[in-house]
């Protein structure tokens, strides 16, 4: 008998179609994320799983799918997975690294420059019909070229969007909570590792692509807003509680920043009250790797590591490969 996988959330039609080669399919039709009541449900017969960064997996999730040989995640982080309880109950679970890199680094450059130069508050002008004519004084915004840019997670897609900023001549500093060095980012741009206290004093835009973990919960807070120049731009495509999104707010009212440009958020899809009537802020429904190459590349990377994990042979991008040894 075919394997049987269960897709939380419809997903491009060529990962469905390679899954539907080998395995018995069934999918989340409906576009919302399923309750937690609805997926526990869901997954109780299946021997394997593609989900979505909004879907917990966890203890519970995992004795609910006795039958589970392997999970795949349609997304690069994997905050919403218990890696460690997967490992012991020697279930291989995986993500889509590096296929979405460019587009979320892309989307990154996008929210700079539209917060940057008001891009956003402006259209809105003009569809209003109130501009009145040009104006040596109206609607300045701020410079690009030449700025300092502080990279905070100098991973795939912060070295990505770092390496962007060549044509923009702007000097780059990083820091990474594990104090690794980037070498590509140093060769190519002469950049500096440095700490991360520094890189919030010196900096005219942050771009935060750290992973999520305990450490890095709230890592932009009342504290860190304070040290910040009032000028600089804030750009997060990262992972929302990144940012204390409240402290943010106040931040932006009190001036202590210039603007922020959000694809994330702490408690999505809510946004912290007050944060939509902010101005200086351009806000995205998370949307940095929504591009139909991008998106594709995803749902067929999840559908062969979740064929991989059905087969005993490891994934492309396996998370706790030990396990398979183990079988």
């Amino acid at each position: 008998m075919k394997p049987k996988v269960y897709v939380t959330r419809m997903i491009p039609r060529p990962g469905i179609e390679l899954l539907e080669t080998y395995c018995e399919v069934a999918i989340n039709t409906e576009d919302r994320p399923l309750s937690r009541a609805e997926l526990l449900d869901k997954v109780r017969d299946k021997d394997g799983v593609i989900g979505l960064m909004n879907d917990r997996i966890d203890g519970d999730f995992f004795d609910a799918a006795p039958n589970l040989r392997g999970y795949a995640n349609y997304a690069v982080g994997y905050d919403n997975i218990d890696v460690p309880e997967a490992t012991k109950r020697r279930i291989p679970v995986s993500n889509t690294p590096d296929v979405l890199t460019d587009a979320t680094a892309e989307l990154a450059w996008a929210l700079l420059f539209a917060v940057a130069r008001r891009v956003v508050e402006l259209d809105a002008v003009m569809r209003s019909g109130q501009w009145s004519g040009w104006g040596p004084l109206q609607f300045l915004g701020a410079d690009v070229c030449g700025k300092t840019l502080g990279i905070v997670g100098a991973g795939r897609i912060g070295t990505a969007m770092a390496l962007m900023s060549r044509g923009f001549r702007m000097p780059v500093i990083y820091a990474n909570s594990s104090g690794r060095r980037n070498e590509v980012l140093e060769k190519e741009l002469g950049a500096s590792l440095i700490p991360f206290d520094e890189l919030l004093e010196r900096s005219d835009y942050i771009s935060l692509h750290a992973p999520l973990t305990p450490q890095s919960r709230h890592l932009f807070n009342a504290k860190s807003f304070a040290r910040m120049k009032k000028t600089a731009i804030l750009i997060n495509t990262g992972r929302g509680p990144l940012i204390k999104e409240d402290d943010l707010v106040q931040a932006l009212k009190k001036g202590q920043l210039s603007g922020a440009g959000l694809d994330v958020y702490e408690f999505e899809p809510r946004m912290a009250e007050g944060l939509a009537a902010l101005p200086n802020t351009v806000l995205l429904p998370h949307i940095g790797s929504a591009t139909d190459t991008t998106r594709t590349n995803m749902a067929t990377m999840a559908a062969r590591n979740l064929l991989a994990m059905l087969r005993n042979e490891r994934p492309e991008t396996c998370l706790n490969p030990e396990v398979l040894a183990q079988r």
